[in-house]
């Protein structure tokens, strides 16, 4: 699957699916740190709205919203490489009429080597939202790494234009140009959570540097995942959107912005009809923020979180898989402050429900910083109401607060139990209590407390569940574990409730994920 930017930008070796560095092939990665902190919200549907037939034509609508929409260009100092070194000049017998020949060849060609330097232009798209103002919308890839930016209208008329702030999380920014040099028309963010499967759209920017273009479609999709990064909220579109589009706004048939296009799906790196934008409802807070402090201020609670399977919903007593799973808390966050427990999961956040993993971040991003909100999790067996205070996410990050990477029994050499064999048995695992030589071995912090896994039944329960020779099991069902007998303890327990799974909490490379692990009953 091939995804990549829209802005048009050629560059030495490189296809034109990006801006800056533009690749045939682009993929998105997305963030598996959940430190909770993202502006804007993304509901799973929208609102029912009444369908709206397609217009006789678009030319009304295009002729007064071309007006708004720019082209973007700009200009980087772009490094040579470095050439290989050339051959030493061969030998040539004395007075031979080839040595002032390959004498000049060469001086000129060593002359020619070491890294040189070059302007290189990217163009993209973008749109009026302030005409007093003179702010102007486009993908943050699109002036990335850029010294010069210049926005360029449908009669030619080029403005320099300076950066007031921008995104890399939500791949957005905003520029502002003096309102006085043109006469500006600017338009207005709608509400994109009313948008259905089926509504009309039409899509304006820049493709291949072409000027003003404008395409239709439907919305084909929404809250599309893309891996582009932790807020993947994305409207999908099937109107034509290609290179050069990034940053161009996607309207409904009132003429308000509802996306910004920024992505496609594409084999070829041309137009198949599958194209993303961000909504606008997660768009305009972000928006607002730049031109008001220059940056983000994003609401921060201060977790890891993880999806909640099935699996793991059995092991806590959930009837359902939601919410949202805290693999870690971070020290001396709101979430520390709050109670909020490694094991929880939050159900519930100032007053929404949290469906899934995904859905948590967006809900504290349009939260206020600052601003005490009721927090319901779940948590030995029951429903338990908390409130939290949120923090800052963008303070964090400066302080550093993100960085997490944070009865008696026979033992055989390595420390690998053998009591209690049924029970470890039924989990498919070798446990061990944590010895200096199995620190040694498996390099375990001395911090680390738990019982380090030294074998796994290929056949067993926990064979499919990514574990590995090493891993520390730091708690069984929510409870702290520093021997095998404990582990044991906890399966028995879980088998006399009538549970079929225990969660494990697991320890690697400092790092904490939770693993519901089927006992079996064989």
């Amino acid at each position: 699957m091939t995804f990549g930017f829209l802005c048009r930008c050629p560059k030495t070796g490189l296809t034109e699916t990006g801006s800056k560095r533009t690749r045939s092939t682009l993929a998105f990665v997305i963030a598996s740190a959940m430190v909770i902190g993202v502006i804007g919200t993304a509901p799973d549907f929208a609102r029912p709205a009444a369908a709206r037939a397609a217009p006789e034509s678009f030319a009304d609508l295009a002729e007064k919203l071309l007006p708004s929409v720019v082209n973007i260009s700009t200009t980087q100092t772009v490094n040579g490489v470095e050439r290989p070194a050339l051959p030493n000049m061969p030998d040539m017998p004395p007075g031979s009429p080839f040595e002032e020949f390959f004498r000049d060849f060469f001086d000129r060609q060593q002359g020619q080597r070491g890294p040189r330097s070059r302007q290189a232009t990217s163009l993209g798209s973008g749109f009026v939202i302030d005409a007093e103002e003179g702010y102007v919308v486009t993908n943050n890839h699109v002036i990335a790494d850029a010294e010069e930016i210049h926005v360029i209208f449908a009669d030619d008329t080029r403005i320099d234009a300076e950066l007031v702030g921008r995104d890399p999380k939500t791949d957005l920014a905003v520029l502002k140009i003096d309102p006085d040099k043109h006469n500006l028309v600017a338009v207005d963010f709608g509400d994109s959570d009313v948008m259905r499967v089926g509504d009309w759209v039409l899509a304006i920017g820049n493709p291949f540097g072409l000027g003003g273009t404008v395409t239709a479609g439907i919305i084909s999709a929404r809250a599309r995942d893309i891996n582009a990064g932790p807020y993947d909220d994305f409207l999908q579109t099937d109107a034509s959107i290609n290179r050069g589009n990034s940053g161009g706004p996607m309207f409904n048939i009132d003429g308000d912005v509802i996306g910004i296009n920024t992505a496609i799906f594409s084999p070829s790196g041309g137009s198949v009809g599958i194209g993303f934008a961000i909504p606008a409802n997660l768009a305009a807070p972000v928006v607002e923020q730049l031109i008001e402090y220059g940056r983000t201020r994003r609401g921060w609670l201060g977790v890891r979180i993880q999806q909640v399977t099935e699996d793991i919903a059995e092991s806590l007593g959930l009837h359902q898989a939601r919410g949202a799973l805290v693999a870690q808390v971070t020290p001396d966050g709101p979430a520390e402050d709050a109670k909020i427990e490694q094991g929880d999961i939050i159900l519930e956040f100032d007053g929404k429900d949290v469906e899934d993993m995904r859905r948590l971040p967006r809900i504290v991003a349009e939260t206020r910083i600052n601003k005490q909100v009721p927090v319901v999790v779940w948590r030995d067996g029951k429903e338990v109401k908390l409130s939290a205070e949120l923090g800052e996410l963008e303070a964090a990050e400066e302080a550093g607060l993100l960085d997490v990477s944070t009865g008696s029994s026979d033992t055989n050499e390595d420390g690998a139990t053998t009591g209690d064999v049924d029970e470890l048995n039924s989990l498919g695992l070798t446990l061990s209590a944590i010895s200096p030589r199995l620190r040694d071995r498996f390099d375990i912090a001395e911090e680390t407390e738990g019982v380090v896994i030294t074998a796994i039944d290929d056949n067993g329960p926990a064979a499919d569940k990514d574990l590995r020779n090493g891993d520390v099991v730091v708690e069984v069902n929510q409870q702290p574990v520093s021997t095998p007998e404990d582990v044991a303890d906890m399966v028995r327990e879980a088998k006399d409730k009538g549970r079929g799974k225990v969660l494990m909490l697991v320890e690697r490379e400092g790092d904490l994920r939770f693993i519901a692990v089927d006992i079996d009953k064989s």
